[in-house]
């Protein structure tokens, strides 16, 4: 699966780029790039570099009503995996948010020393989504946190085949977003939340870019000199290879899929 999702990696713009590298390995990335005279990391699993960290150590903290990063959501394998995960935030190795049921998935919720989102999730097999005319939908509702611990087994780092599952922005315009990811990357609309958010995908999946204004309608620009999102990148057959920013000042990457 991972060598066809279209989903290949994020960026991140950090302050402490020590802080950050510590976080994210205990969180379960390993160190596959390590240029920190260049002022850049990658992160990832195996050798497949999921996460860059830039050191921006003069950027401005993200101000409050502007578009960006909400989350960016890590899927694992299976929900064994998940279990695993969760086991391993209760046992204090790293704090966890929250947790929902979405039906389509199960996912918790987290936070970088900076801020910054995180989903780790696990999907349902596709035959148990549900659907509303041809579409996955989806709900919040509590997790069964103690079904998936029944899974669980000792955790060793992310697994062999965690991907990027999604991306989920903070945006000024849900219609304006909509239009621009539908025409330059050709994401089809699956749902839209209470006029609140949007969930696109190719391929029928519940949502490889969530879209919300939760942040408030008419939400500012996401400037360059602030620490977060820095790109997220696209590898998908059909697609023209470049740079584009979003109307939200997001940069997106759109690169070839490796054969």
């Amino acid at each position: 699966m991972s060598q066809q999702w279209p989903l290949k990696r994020l960026g991140l713009r950090v302050r402490d780029l020590s802080a950050s590298i510590a976080y994210y390995e205990r969180l379960g990335f390993t160190l596959v790039r390590d240029e920190r005279e260049a002022k850049s990391v990658g992160l990832g699993v195996g050798t497949q570099e999921i996460l860059t960290l830039r050191h921006v150590p003069e950027a401005r903290p993200r101000p409050r009503h502007t578009a960006g990063l909400f989350h960016f959501a890590i899927l694992l394998p299976n929900e064994a995996e998940l279990g695993t995960f969760l086991r391993y935030g209760l046992e204090d190795k790293v704090r966890i948010d929250g947790a929902s049921d979405h039906q389509v998935s199960q996912a918790l919720y987290l936070s970088d020393p900076e801020g910054n989102g995180i989903e780790v999730y696990a999907d349902r097999p596709r035959a148990e989504w549900p659907m509303n005319d041809g579409k996955p939908t989806m709900d919040t509702l509590p997790l069964k946190a103690e079904a998936l611990l029944e899974k669980a087994h000792a955790f060793h780092g992310f697994p062999a085949g965690t991907i990027l599952g999604h991306m989920h922005l903070n945006v000024g315009n849900l219609e304006r977003s909509l239009a621009f990811y539908e025409e330059t990357v050709g994401l089809e609309l699956m749902l839209n939340f209470y006029k609140q958010a949007n969930f696109v995908s190719w391929d029928g999946y519940h949502h490889h870019l969530g879209l919300n204004t939760w942040t408030g309608p008419n939400a500012s620009r996401h400037e360059a000199d602030v620490s977060g999102l820095d790109f997220f990148e696209i590898a998908r057959p059909g697609l023209p290879s470049g740079t584009y920013q979003d109307p939200d000042g997001v940069t997106v990457i759109v690169s070839q899929p490796e054969i």
